[in-house]
């Protein structure tokens, strides 16, 4: 995975601090409204400009060499045939600025650069005047799509208007970067549009160490240094993929989380998510997200054969045992590893041939959601069990896997995520019992 840019979003604010956004839009495609240019005008102020360039309907590349140019054109005009005329975000050619979405429509800049301040890969900056994104990233990362998608990726989102200058978004913008760039490299809501540009399906840059190893942190940590604000995006591809067919969600989930936010009331995502969700409360969401991560079962092959393959380099030292009697064995969560908010332990289980594995999770702490996730060696199909107030029993076949998950999954709270607050750290302190496995 390439060391991409920790880029504080407030940096970004302040280059659009006290800009009064336009009423935000619904989630009608721009596209039914005002029909787009089939090439978009250039701007050569947006940025530092200059004489090398290379013009596609939609970008303009400064820098690098003709070949490089190629290459990230070709990967950026995929992209944006995939979230924009595709999926019907709103266009990067739209300026912040456009209350109506009916144009001008201008081309993003993207520059080429020999390095950037504090060994970043790409940023993306903002320009105040004309209400445009546009992209720096080093040149030997041109046409790395974990480099200059993400950096796209947060374009797009500054183009949806309504997580600007709000703190609460602020490192859902990395998560959200990183999801962009990861589905456009090898979901297949974006097939089309990679084969249209000949652009190859990409591996998978999810990092399982932190998202599951460390899954016990706040669902998205901002926090400089070991937070998870780059690697909670597996999130989206839950919500994107739904395959649990909640209603409302689905392929438009991240477009609707940007159209629905309130504007200007600085919510978290997750409240947004709650006005979404129409069948599901986000605890419960929640609780079936760290359910599927037991055995990254979200509806990517890449993350799940990269499951397969690092899963016994994952932390699973969740808890300690405190005791058995009778084949049933007791066991206390680690101090250091009780489940923050909206966090959870992912917890294998041991056993030996078919079995009926009983679970009883008990706490004095906060609301939970413990479920049993169960997967066929063979098959490498899943099931859920979840456990009605913490308890619950499942048979277990012979050719079958088990795991406990237990997640913290409280009323929603308000917070930021660069500042965490005492209520989103508190972690979930509980007990478990388990009969016929063992932890």
């Amino acid at each position: 995975m390439f060391s991409i840019k920790q880029i504080i979003f407030l940096t970004v604010l302040q280059a659009i601090a006290g800009h009064a956004a336009p009423t935000p839009r619904d989630a009608t495609p721009v596209q039914a409204g005002a029909a787009p240019p089939a090439s978009f005008t250039a701007n050569p102020n947006i940025g530092p400009g200059g004489s090398n360039y290379k013009d596609s309907p939609h970008f303009r590349i400064y820098g690098g060499s003709s070949s490089q140019q190629d290459a990230a054109i070709a990967m950026l005009e995929g992209a944006y045939t995939c979230f924009v005329d595709t999926l019907g975000w709103r266009s990067s050619g739209l300026s912040y600025n456009d209350a109506q979405d009916d144009g001008p429509w201008t081309k993003v800049n993207i520059y080429a650069v020999g390095s950037l301040s504090g060994g970043a890969a790409g940023v993306m900056h903002s320009d105040y005047a004309t209400g445009m994104s546009w992209l720096e990233v080093v040149t030997s990362y041109v046409a790395t799509p974990g480099v200059t998608i993400h950096e796209y990726g947060h374009g797009l989102t500054y183009h949806a208007k309504n997580w600007v200058d709000q703190s609460r978004t602020g490192a859902w913008w990395e998560t959200t970067a990183n999801f962009i760039a990861e589905t456009y490299k090898n979901s297949n809501l974006c097939a089309a549009a990679r084969a249209k540009y000949n652009q190859p399906t990409g591996d998978t840059e999810v990092n399982l160490n932190k998202v599951i190893g460390d899954s016990f942190q706040v669902i998205v940590d901002g926090t400089s240094g070991s937070g998870n604000y780059y690697e909670a995006w597996p999130f989206f591809t839950f919500l994107t993929n739904n395959l649990d067919n909640y209603a409302s969600l689905g392929a438009n989930t991240l477009l609707e989380m940007w159209a629905q936010y309130s504007k200007g009331s600085n919510e978290t995502p997750l409240h947004t998510l709650a006005r979404l969700s129409t069948s599901i409360t986000v605890p419960k969401l929640v609780g079936r997200y760290w359910a599927r991560m037991a055995y990254a079962d979200i509806g990517s092959a890449q993350i799940s054969s990269a499951f397969q393959s690092r899963r016994s380099n994952i932390n699973y030292a969740n808890l300690d045992q405190t005791g058995s009697s009778g084949g049933t064995t007791n066991y206390r969560v680690k101090s250091s590893r009780q489940p923050r908010y909206m966090g959870s332990n992912i917890i294998p289980l041991k056993k030996s041939g078919a079995v009926t594995v009983n679970v009883s999770v008990t706490n004095t702490s906060g609301a939970f959601t413990a479920t049993l996730a169960i997967r066929n060696t063979s098959s490498g199909t899943t099931r859920y069990v979840e456990l009605v107030n913490g308890s619950g029993s499942t048979s277990v076949a012979n050719g079958e896997e088990a795991t406990l998950v237990v997640a913290n999954t409280p009323n929603l709270i308000q917070y930021d995520p660069f500042s965490l607050s005492s209520d989103v750290m508190k972690g979930l302190n509980y007990q478990v019992a388990i009969t016929g496995a063992t932890a």
